[in-house]
């Protein structure tokens, strides 16, 4: 066994690597850029080697520099995680050649998957089910054309080196093969320096349903169940579980053997994943093989028992796989979320900035532990004070659960969202929240068209109704009557003047079109004790519109976090008492709603129903940056005039670039920044001029 591992990686996934490297007594070493100085792989390893500035391409992606960072550090052998050079051939070679084990497959394997057209014709020599296509590169626009027609449309066109939804378009009819194939082509040249294109039927209705397969070097391979990923964004995974709800005993097992058959084929050595597109009648075919750890592994190691990395260690050392294909388990059910920087009410533009909060719900389930389940686990690879950088991707952290079953599944990922605090970036939890408790998601009626279907036009605080509205009133008048009890203890108040914890107030839900309500809410002691010190329990009856919330909370009135008990069911929210337009206001999240709301006594709320509605600023005549980011390139300048539709700016963020468009003509009056300047979100670029 090796006795130190380098891991060439960065984030939740090298954190995870030394996770398990620990509990095996694996010395671990990272590599990190010059942004990553302070990150949390860096603090959690035994050795840290810097290897360049931030950009990707100049650190991570630079295999001479971490071969050179095993042989300073006497590392035996290299974890590359998932992306950057995990799937890098001449990589895996390099290391293979440099006496340095590669804790993943062979190279030739590598190569093998890595090319999509050739990998479809190895599946087919395999005897992996196939989707009807045309397997050799495309010469141009025109003869795309001519194959879509002969397979029949919809058809699917991908770049053979494709990848994260580069390089992929759907056609429909003639026009949009001819466009899709041109925009294929350009994305695939830009983004892999491949311009191969192929096409291939598209599956009507199609769930994306991966087999988790395994190898070693012994000509051992068993899969360990499959993994659902329909629920996908923009063709990136927001939400997997597994088993998969729709797939028959029958379907797992074909599918599984048919990717083992794969795995064999190339001599497939260590954790790889076999992707399948299955459609409405359980009918399958082969579209591609990870040969990495994917992202979304815990959910398999939930079910299975099984700790992944632990085994791709053994592999890469040698070791047989210590179980058969029939002891391998699944029990019960997991789901994980991706939790993103990124704004889900502004159509998912990346967040960047110091995480100024963060604080995971409580974790009883962790990396490399397979000993205790059914619980909550949190994979991340920042804490509290950190950056969230504008240079790589947008994941935070990853939220997994493990339930009895399903349902069991879905209750616990809601709690725990309910109780994951992040603020300083903005976080797609409320778009998870929103998933979760879609009727369609909670009954398994869904497919990788689900999110364009439900929420094709974005995402708006409205998507996410809560089931009892009330209950958000009443939390926030428990909040303000703690405040109070706590505020009456104390000694030396001038009599007549002390203040009380009254047992009538108004919740004014504000909005931000002035259209605010106002609700009575009748408060009841409980007996319970609501004095100072803050931290003890406090309980009271809550009535709002004629029905009673019985609530029980321990929770400080510092804690952004509160739990207990509403009518002895146990609940989990987010208060806080502030917010940017209302210093007084609470902003109460619960289940992916927010609100803000004033707790005010009749007499004040009776007042500021009188009082005049401020319209924000009219801010037409600028144009905003939509997102913290890069601004790398302004394409108007003063006195210029300017028509809808024409480019203006371009923001770039987390390997994302956001080009800005004129609304309407007119004229520039002044441009407000430089290129190169760091924007932050609204930021004015661009003032129009008033004529």
């Amino acid at each position: 066994m090796f006795t130190k591992i380098l891991i060439a990686n960065r984030g939740e996934i090298a954190c995870r690597v030394i996770a398990t490297a620990k509990k095996m007594g694996i010395q671990t070493v990272v590599v990190y850029s010059d942004a990553d100085k302070e990150a949390r792989h860096v603090a959690l390893a035994d050795e840290a080697v810097n290897i360049g500035p931030a950009p990707s391409r100049e650190s991570y992606l630079q295999a001479e520099k971490i071969i050179a960072a095993c042989k300073q550090t006497g590392a035996q052998a290299v974890h590359p995680g998932y992306g950057f050079l995990s799937e890098n051939e001449a990589f895996a070679k390099r290391c293979e050649d440099e006496g340095i084990a590669f804790i993943g497959p062979k190279a030739h394997s590598i190569a093998a998957m890595g090319d999509k057209i050739a990998s479809k014709k190895l599946a087919l020599e395999a005897r992996v089910n196939t989707i009807p296509g045309y397997n050799e590169a495309i010469s141009g626009p025109e003869q795309a054309v001519e194959i879509a027609k002969g397979i029949g449309y919809p058809v699917m066109i991908k770049a053979s080196a494709g990848g994260g939804g580069k390089g992929l378009r759907v056609a429909f009819n003639d026009k949009e093969a001819f466009e899709g194939f041109s925009s294929c082509q350009n994305e695939a040249r830009n983004s892999f320096g491949d311009d191969r294109i192929f096409i291939e039927k598209f599956v009507q209705e199609p769930r994306h349903i991966e087999i988790q397969v395994l190898g070693d070097s012994h000509g051992n391979v068993i899969y360990l169940n499959e993994r659902e990923c329909s629920i996908q964004r923009r063709h990136q995974k927001v939400i997997e579980e597994a088993p998969s709800p729709f797939i028959s005993e029958a379907t797992r097992k074909a599918m599984g053997e048919q990717a083992v058959q794969l795995a064999r084929a190339v001599k497939y050595q260590s954790a790889g994943t076999v992707e399948f597109v299955v459609g409405k009648d359980q009918d399958f075919y082969f579209l591609e093989m990870n040969t990495r750890l994917q992202v979304e592994h815990p959910v398999t190691e939930c079910i299975t028992g099984l700790d992944l990395v632990e085994l791709m260690i053994r592999v890469a050392a040698g070791e047989q796989l210590p179980l058969t294909q029939a002891e391998v388990k699944r029990e019960g059910w997991a789901m994980e979320c991706r939790i993103n920087a990124e704004d889900p009410f502004r159509n998912f533009l990346p967040s960047t900035g110091r995480l100024v909060r963060f604080a995971p719900p409580e974790q009883t389930m962790w990396q490399g532990d397979t000993g205790h389940l059914h619980g909550v686990r949190v994979d991340t690879g920042v804490q509290d004070g950190g950056e969230i950088p504008m240079f790589y991707d947008s994941m935070i952290a990853k939220l997994i659960v493990h339930g009895k079953d399903r349902l069991d599944a879905i209750c616990r990922m809601r709690e725990a969202l309910n109780g994951f605090v992040i603020r300083g970036v903005s976080s797609n939890i409320p778009f998870q929240a929103a998933l979760l408790a879609h009727p369609k998601f909670v009954n398994g009626e869904f497919n990788t068209g689900f999110i364009a279907e439900h929420y094709g036009k974005g995402f708006k605080a409205e998507d996410v109704p809560h089931d009892d509205a009330d209950f958000l009133l009443a939390l926030a008048t428990f909040v303000l009557r703690k405040s109070r009890e706590r505020a009456s203890a104390l000694s030396g108040q001038l009599p007549g003047y002390a203040v009380n914890a009254e047992s009538d107030w108004v919740v004014v839900r504000l909005s931000d079109t002035g259209g605010h309500t106002y609700t009575p809410v009748h408060v009841d002691n409980l007996g319970s004790n609501l004095a100072y010190p803050p931290s003890q329990s406090a309980s009271a009856r809550y009535q709002v519109h004629g029905r009673n919330y019985d609530i029980h909370s321990d929770a400080g009135l510092s804690d952004i976090c509160v739990s207990g008990l509403v009518n002895d069911q146990p609940f989990t929210a987010q208060v806080e008492r502030g917010t940017p337009k209302n210093p007084l206001a609470f902003r109460i999240q619960h289940n992916g709603t927010r609100i803000d709301a004033l707790v005010l006594s009749p007499r004040v709320a009776e007042l500021h129903r009188l009082m005049p509605f401020k319209m924000p600023a009219d801010m037409s005549r600028f144009v905003l940056s939509p997102m913290p980011g890069l601004l790398v390139d302004v394409a108007v300048a003063p006195g210029q005039k300017v028509q809808a539709g024409e480019r203006v700016a371009v923001i770039e963020a987390m390997k994302m670039e956001n080009v800005l468009f004129a609304q309407a003509d007119g004229v520039v009056h002044q441009v407000l920044v430089n290129q190169g300047e760091s924007l932050s979100v609204d930021q004015p670029i661009v003032e129009w001029s008033r004529s």
